[in-house]
């Protein structure tokens, strides 16, 4: 009986231990990413509804000309749904935001890409 209550002992040290290692996952508030960021001369526009637009002024793209997307942010995933011009279900890119302040925005990709925009308005 006495090495079954050591092996409970074990067993209950183990799993405290090993349960305080996960990691706590970020929460953002998502009222911080409502309006315009750009990265160079990417440009995203975040409307408090969960849509939105993107555009390149390299392209020589206007805000007016962007393309639409939908959004959600949830804890630190930030999904962007891009709206087809044909039609369909659209096309979804997910994000890890890894930071998102007043004027500062930065996500990564699952490919390790990194983005860091900064707001504009």
């Amino acid at each position: 009986m006495k090495k079954l209550s050591i092996y409970f002992m074990a067993f209950v040290f183990a799993a405290l231990t090993f349960n305080s290692c996960l990691p706590i996952e970020d929460m953002f508030d998502e009222s911080l990413l409502i309006g315009k960021w750009a990265m160079g001369t990417d440009h995203y526009r975040y409307d408090a509804d969960g849509s939105g637009v993107t555009w390149d002024t390299a392209d020589e793209y206007t805000e007016e000309e962007g393309l639409p997307f939908t959004w959600t942010l949830e804890s630190a995933e930030l999904t962007h749904i891009h709206i087809m011009e044909t039609g369909g279900s659209g096309v979804p890119k997910i994000y890890t935001v890894t930071e998102l302040t007043e004027t500062s925005l930065k996500y990564k990709d699952d490919f390790g890409k990194t983005y860091s925009f900064v707001k504009i308005k």
